[in-house]
C-alpha cells in the first residue's frame, strides 16, 4: 500500500477529520495528504483572512529546475528550497557560514565530485541551511560521474564511503503527520485525540483479539495438557526436569506478555490534533556539547538549523557546554547563540544526584537553576539532531492545555547509509510508531531526550531532570506521578508523530551496542530501584502501561538466561521438558507466532520513519533486537547486582567508534558457550536432533552480527576500489583537498 493510500485509510486527508469546536488555523493550510512523497505544487492563492506573518525568515517560491544541493559536512542536516515549500534533505558539506536574516539569495552549492571548487547557484530567497545525504538513486546534477568519495573515519580499516546516485526524503511531509494545525477553541483547552484506525476498526479488533486468543489458548493448553516426564531414582535429575518444565512455562508466559502488550497498544493508539501555539510564549532552544566526544561541526549544523526555527515570540538558542571550550565559545559568538557552562561551579558537578558531573541531566539542571525563570518552555534536541523550521509550530500548541508538562516527537536517523544505522532505526519502529502513540490515550507518553518540548513549571515542580543514565524515563515517571500546583491534576504528556528533527544514529556496531546497553541498563535500574516506590501513584491503568512499556528489556534478558540454562541441562543431563503431542504443539505454536508477527506487520501502516518504504516488513528491526539479547543480559545482571554504571555519550559524526572483534566479546562468549554444549553432547550420548536445535540456533544468533560486520567491510572496500578505478587519481585528490 502506498503512503497516500495509507494516509487516506487512516483519515489523514485534509478535511477528513475535524475535532468539534476546531477550525483550521488561518495561514497554516497544508497539502492534502500527510506523510506522502509528492512533487512541488504551485503555491496556494493568498488567504485574505490570514493574519500577517511574524517577523521570521522569508521563503519565496520560484520556478526552478530540479533542486540542487549544497554539500555540507558528512551527516549534516538542512532543508532544500524546492519551490512551494522548504523540503529537508540530507547532504554532505563543509561547515556552514553564520546565518544571516538579510534578504539575500539562498545559495544552493553544487559540488562537482573530484572537480573544481564548489560553485554558487542562486535559487530563491531564504536564510536556512541546505543539505543532502550520501545514499542515492537520483543522479548528482551537472556531472557525468556516478559516484563521489568521502573518507570514512568510522570504520576500522579507514575505507572510503561511496556516494552513488542520491535520494531525498520527504521530511517536510512527515513533519505534519498529525494533520493540519487547528485554531484553538475559545475557553479552556484540553488536548484532543483521534483514533488511527478510523476506517478499519473492526478488522483491527479482529486481528488483535485473534492473536491474543490463540496465544492464551496455547499457553493454557501447555499448562493443562502437558505432562511432567517420569524420572526414577536420581533426585538431581528430577529437580532438573522440574526446572526445565517451569522454565518452559515461564518463557511462554513472557511471550504472552509481549503479545498482550502489542494487542493493548494496537487498540489504544491515538494521535493528538495539533493547534496553533500561543503567541508570545517565551521559548529557549537547548542542546549540549561534550568537547572531544561530539564534533563541533555536528553541533554547528544543529545550532544553525535552530536559528531558523519559526516562533511568534521571544526565542533564544542556547548551547550547554560541558567543557567551557574556547572553540565552542567562538562558534556561539559567530552564530549568535548563547553559551552556558557549569564547569567551574563545584555545586553543579557532584558525584551523585541531580547535578552529577559529566551527565546530560546534570548539565540541564544547572541551566534550569540559572535561567529557567526567563522562559515558559524549553525545546531541546540532541546535539546531532537538526530541527526543522516548523519545530515550535508543531510542538508548542499542546501547551495551551495547562496540565501538559512535556511534548515528545519521534527519533529518525538521517545518516541512513549503512547496515547498522538503517537497522537501528527500524528497530525503534514499534516504540515510536505504536507504543508512544498508545500512551497518548492515558496522557503518559515517555519523555525522549532526542527531541522534545518541556514546560518549565512542570520541571521545577519535580526539581529538574532525574538522576539516571536514562534520565528521560526516570523523569517521566516522576512527572506523571506529580500534581500540577496550579490545577491540582497530575502532569500529562503528549506524543506527536510529526518528524521534527533529523539526527545521526549509531554508525557502527560498537556505538549501537553502547546505545542498547545504556537504554536497557537504565530501564532495568528504574524498574528495580525506583518504579516500585512511585508506580502505585500512577493509578492502575497508567501503571499497567508503564510496566508493559518497561518489560521488554528485562523479560528478554531473563528469557535468554532461562533458555541457556535449559539448553545446558538438556544437553548435559539429557533432561526432557513438558511432554505434549508434537503435532498439536507445532500447530498451536506456529499459529501463535504467525499471528504475533501478523499483528506487528498490521501496525506497520503507522510507521513514522520517512526512510523505510511503504509496505516494508521491518524484519531487520526484529532481527536487531534478537541480536542484542546478550547486551540486554549484561545490563540486567549489572542492574540486579548493583554494579556501577555511568552515562556514556553515543559518539557522533566522525568520532564514531570503530568496530573490532572485541566489540562482539559478549556475543562470542555466548556463541562459545552454546557451541560447547553441542560438542559435549556427543560423548555424553545426548547428541540427537531436538536437543541440538536451540543451542545451534542461539549460537548462530550470537555470531550473526560478526558475520554481517565481516561481510560489510570487504563489500564496501570492493565498491570503493571499483569506483576509484573509474576516476583519475588527480581529480580524486583535488576533490578531497577541496572538501578538507
Amino acid at each position: 500500500m502506498s503512503r497516500p493510500e495509507q494516509d487516506a485509510d487512516q483519515g489523514y486527508l485534509a478535511g477528513g477529520y475535524e475535532a468539534p469546536g476546531y477550525d483550521r488555523a488561518p495561514g497554516y493550510d497544508q497539502p492534502a495528504a500527510y506523510g506522502s512523497a509528492r512533487p512541488p505544487q504551485p503555491p496556494p492563492p493568498p488567504q485574505p483572512q490570514a493574519p500577517p506573518p511574524p517577523p521570521q525568515p522569508q521563503y519565496e517560491a520560484h520556478d526552478a529546475q530540479p533542486p540542487y544541493r549544497q554539500p555540507a559536512a558528512r551527516g549534516g542536516h538542512g532543508y532544500e528550497d524546492s519551490g512551494e515549500y522548504i523540503r529537508p534533505i540530507f547532504i554532505d558539506a563543509p561547515p556552514m557560514p553564520a546565518p544571516s536574516h538579510e534578504e539575500t539569495t539562498l545559495l544552493d552549492i553544487v559540488q562537482e565530485p573530484f572537480g573544481p571548487a564548489p560553485r554558487m547557484v542562486a535559487i530563491g530567497r531564504a536564510t536556512v541551511p541546505v543539505f543532502s545525504r550520501p545514499d542515492a538513486r537520483e543522479e548528482i546534477p551537472e556531472t557525468g560521474l556516478d559516484a563521489a568519495f568521502e573518507l570514512d573515519k568510522t570504520g576500522q580499516f579507514g575505507i572510503e564511503r561511496i556516494h552513488g546516485p542520491r535520494e531525498t526524503y520527504d521530511y517536510e511531509g512527515y513533519s505534519t503527520l498529525a494533520g493540519p494545525l487547528q485554531a484553538a477553541p475559545q475557553g479552556q483547552y484540553k488536548v484532543q485525540l483521534r483514533r488511527l484506525f478510523r476506517r478499519r476498526p473492526f478488522r483491527t479488533a479482529i486481528v488483535t483479539l485473534l492473536a491474543l486468543t490463540v496465544e492464551v489458548t496455547f499457553f493454557a493448553w501447555l499448562l493443562i495438557a502437558g505432562d511432567i516426564p517420569t524420572v526414577k531414582g536420581h533426585q538431581a535429575l528430577y529437580a532438573a526436569t522440574i526446572f526445565v518444565v517451569v522454565t518452559t512455562a515461564l518463557v511462554e508466559f513472557f511471550r504472552l506478555i509481549n503479545v498482550l502488550t502489542l494487542c493493548i497498544m494496537t487498540l489504544s493508539v491515538r494521535d493528538p490534533i495539533p493547534v496553533v501555539p500561543q503567541r508570545g510564549l517565551r521559548v529557549a532552544f537547548l542542546t549540549t556539547i561534550v568537547p572531544g566526544r561530539e564534533p563541533v561541526d555536528v553541533v554547528r549544523r544543529t545550532l544553525y538549523a535552530a536559528k531558523h526555527i519559526r516562533h511568534d515570540g521571544p526565542f533564544d538558542v542556547w548551547l550547554l557546554d560541558e567543557g567551557d571550550d574556547d572553540e565552542v565559545k567562538a562558534m556561539c559568538a559567530e552564530l549568535g547563540v548563547r553559551h552556558f557552562t557549569r564547569r567551574h561551579v563545584p555545586q553543579w558537578n557532584t558525584k551523585h544526584g541531580p547535578h552529577k558531573a559529566r551527565t546530560k541531566h546534570g548539565n540541564y539542571n544547572a541551566w534550569i537553576i540559572s535561567h529557567a525563570r526567563e522562559y515558559d518552555v524549553f525545546v531541546s534536541v540532541d546535539p546531532d539532531h537538526a530541527p526543522l523550521p516548523n519545530y515550535c509550530e508543531r510542538m508548542l500548541g499542546y501547551f495551551r492545555d495547562p496540565n501538559v508538562g512535556f511534548v515528545i516527537g519521534p527519533q529518525v536517523y538521517g545518516n541512513y547509509d549503512n547496515f547498522v544505522t538503517r537497522w537501528a532505526e527500524s528497530q525503534q519502529y514499534l516504540f515510536h510508531s505504536v507504543l508512544q502513540r498508545a500512551g497518548n490515550r492515558l496522557g503518559v507518553p515517555m519523555l525522549v531526550g532526542t527531541n522534545n518540548a518541556v514546560r518549565i513549571d512542570a520541571l521545577l515542580s519535580i526539581r529538574g531532570l532525574q538522576d539516571s543514565i536514562t534520565e528521560d524515563m526516570a523523569t517521566s515517571i516522576v512527572a506523571h506521578t506529580t500534581k500540577n500546583p496550579a490545577t491540582g491534576k497530575k502532569w500529562r504528556s503528549v506524543y506527536t508523530p510529526d518528524v521534527l528533527a533529523v539526527g545521526e544514529g549509531p554508525a557502527s556496531w560498537t556505538d549501537f551496542f553502547t546505545q542498547q546497553h545504556r537504554w536497557s541498563r537504565g530501564t532495568d535500574e528504574v524498574l528495580i530501584r525506583s518504579f516500585w516506590k512511585r508506580g502505585w501513584k500512577l493509578g492502575p491503568r497508567r501503571m499497567l502501561h508503564y510496566m508493559l512499556l518497561m518489560s521488554f528489556y528485562p523479560l528478554t534478558a531473563v528469557a535468554w538466561l532461562l533458555g541457556a540454562a535449559t539448553c545446558a541441562l538438556s544437553v548435559v543431563l539429557g533432561t526432557k521438558g513438558v511432554q505434549v503431542p508434537l503435532q498439536v504443539w507445532l500447530m498451536l505454536y506456529v499459529d501463535a507466532a504467525v499471528l504475533q508477527v501478523g499483528l506487528y506487520l498490521w501496525n506497520r501502516r503507522h510507521n513514522v520513519s520517512p526512510h523505510e518504504s511503504a509496505g516494508s516488513s521491518g524484519a531487520v528491526g526484529m532481527l536487531m533486537s534478537t541480536m542484542s539479547a546478550p547486551i540486554y543480559v549484561s545490563s540486567f545482571v549489572g542492574a540486579l547486582l548493583g554494579r556501577k554504571s555511568g552515562f556514556v555519550v553515543t559518539p557522533k559524526g566522525d568520532s564514531a567508534s570503530p568496530d573490532r572483534f572485541r566489540t562482539f566479546s559478549l556475543h562470542l562468549a555466548w556463541a562459545a558457550f552454546f557451541a560447547s554444549l553441542v560438542i559435549v553432547s556427543v560423548p555424553l550420548g545426548h547428541a540427537w536432533g531436538p536437543l541440538w536445535i536451540w543451542p545451534l540456533l542461539n549460537c548462530f544468533v550470537c555470531l550473526l552480527p560478526v558475520i554481517i560486520w565481516r561481510y560489510e567491510v570487504p563489500l564496501r572496500r570492493r565498491q570503493a576500489r571499483k569506483a576509484a578505478a573509474a576516476y583519475p587519481q588527480s581529480a580524486r585528490r583535488n576533490h578531497l583537498e577541496t572538501a578538507a
